[in-house]
């Protein structure tokens, strides 16, 4: 029994496998920057700064966020009044900032931004995930299928994880101007990323009607599934060495001239020993009544060995169900360098592109705790790349008080090893994420602005990518909200979206020891967020 990992380095809201590109407060209001040429364009489009006029300009928003988190599981051992077993996650993210700097000097801009890139919140799953509870159900047929059975129905434990993630970019940008129609930037990103891990499985207990382990094991009583095992163990262990010592006496007294066919009870006259020598024929499966020394032999002898492997089993059994905790940490550092270009092709339409290269991402793993073992192990490295995206967007205005904007962004998934390992190759991806989106801006006067927007994602992942802790599916989202001008030099925007998640489905075979069991898994979310942000312009 362990405590597995999860993938916690994906999107908390609008992006693709693992970046987010909800980044301001306008973002959430119209669903669409791509072709922006306000100050969130320092993230959307960093060519369309040199459109702002001369001087500082500054940003600060914040998003709340909050997704629930809904997985049910078929696997028929999991002990529940209902079936499909239904697991909740909550994940909270009450910061998450995007902060934007420009200034603008004749036919140049120069701006920088920080902002939660990847990730940007903390899941937490009360009762654990279906692959957590699958292991410690798993000992009820397990144990029922031992040679003899240890009759059991029933298994109980504290099974708790929760796991934070951000990946926070340090951008840098320089815009140039080549004419009034075209504008070009490069810039580079440096992506932090921090996961956290803190999870245990405690106080496995199950009910084994086993009282030769203990007048304790009988049926009833819900007992600590190690006190068991090692009790168990220890009893074994004993037998073995019953069997061994019996059968070596046995065989001095046949090399000295007994016969074999005399009476075990004429053999061993002591009462006491006797019937421990007895007590372990039977535990062996034989029956010691009217048995002789030649086959009370055989038996010790051969008894002996399977008792010392049984022994072994459930030692590992106990190792299998102690207590598990869990405090693990992964961070590393990457660039994402690049590059955009806007085009102004006439005073009403606009139109951008961004290339965002590859992000070579490794963490590191650090231990706070790892009780009990698991799969995190100190020092260990992970592959956590960031996919290249290609964006596209444009705005236009049709006339003075309506601006329409759409966007595009394609992620080139099938060129990240999602597996996480230089040492597998397991397919994940059958094609690249993408995004599309619109939104529509009307001015209801001077200072007031409405807006609203659609975003859909596309995923392409397939079922190796899908498990209980990182699945992907389409989406739709829906913003809206207002921008107002407070004066010359400070502008609101408040926002609000709703996000809706297709349902994922992942049908697979459970190995319980060599045997399949079909499974049903379903992934299901929603997540809301509101926004709200200030725009400072120090121009002229």
């Amino acid at each position: 029994m362990f405590i597995v990992a999860a993938s916690l380095g994906g999107t908390l809201l609008a992006g693709g496998l693992v970046t987010n590109t909800n980044q301001s407060a306008l973002y959430t209001r119209l669903q669409s920057r791509n072709a922006s040429t306000s100050l969130d364009a320092v993230y959307y489009n960093p060519a369309g700064l040199t459109k702002l006029g001369d001087g500082f300009f500054l940003s600060v928003s914040n998003q709340t966020v909050g997704q629930t988190r809904t997985i049910t599981s078929t696997y028929p051992n999991l002990l529940s009044s209902a079936m499909p077993k239904e697991y909740l996650g909550n994940v909270s993210a009450p910061l998450f900032p995007s902060i934007y700097a420009a200034y603008k000097t004749g036919r140049f801009a120069f701006s920088a931004g920080i902002n939660p890139i990847g990730g940007g919140g903390g899941a937490t799953y009360e009762t654990g995930l279906p692959s957590f509870e699958m292991m410690v159900a798993d000992l009820v047929p397990l144990l029922n299928s031992q040679v003899p059975a240890i009759p059991t129905t029933a298994y109980e434990a504290d099974i708790f994880f929760e796991g934070s993630s951000v990946y926070f970019g340090y951008q840098v940008n320089a815009s140039f101007e080549v004419n009034e129609y075209i504008s070009v930037a490069a810039g580079v990103r440096m992506v932090t990323a921090k996961n956290t891990y803190n999870g245990h499985i405690k106080d496995i207990s199950i009910n084994p009607d086993y009282p030769s382990f203990g007048a304790n094991y009988n049926g009833t009583n819900m007992v600590l599934a190690s006190d068991f095992f090692t009790s168990g163990a220890t009893t074994l262990n004993t037998l073995a060495g019953g069997a061994t010592l019996y059968a070596a006496q046995i065989g001095t007294a046949i090399t000295g001239g007994a016969d074999p066919a005399t009476l075990l009870s004429d053999l061993i006259t002591d009462p006491v020993q006797l019937a421990t020598a007895q007590a372990i024929i039977t535990a062996a499966g034989q029956n010691p009544a009217g048995m002789n020394i030649g086959t009370a032999q055989v038996v010790l002898t051969g008894a002996a060995p399977v008792f010392a492997s049984k022994a072994e089993d459930l030692s590992d059994y106990a190792e299998m169900t102690q207590d598990r905790l869990v405090d693990a940490q992964q961070t590393g550092k990457g660039w994402t360098p690049m590059i955009s270009v806007n085009f102004t092709l006439s005073e009403n339409l606009n139109v951008a592109f961004k290339y965002e290269f590859k992000t070579k991402l490794e963490l590191t793993t650090a231990l706070t705790d790892n009780k009990g073992g698991g799969i995190f192990a100190e020092g260990e490295k992970l592959i956590a790349d960031m996919p290249a995206v290609l964006s596209a967007g444009f705005e236009y205005k049709p006339f003075d008080k309506l601006l329409l904007s759409g966007s595009m962004n394609l992620f080139f998934d099938d060129k990240v090893d999602y597996d996480g390992s230089a040492d597998l190759n397991i397919n994940m991806i059958e094609k690249n994420f993408k995004e599309l989106a619109f939104g529509v801006q009307y001015d209801v006067s001077d200072k007031l602005r409405a807006s609203a927007g659609w975003l859909g994602t596309y995923t392409g992942v397939n079922s190796n990518y899908l498990n209980d802790q990182r699945y992907s599916s389409n989406t739709n989202s829906i913003g809206a909200g207002v921008g107002y001008r407070i004066n010359d030099m400070i502008d609101l925007n408040v926002g609000g979206a709703y996000t809706m998640y297709d349902l994922g489905v992942k049908e697979y075979n459970h190995f319980l020891g060599t045997f399949p069991v079909p499974v049903k898994e379903t992934y299901d979310k929603g997540t809301w967020v509101i926004a709200v942000g200030l725009d400072f312009s120090f121009g002229k």
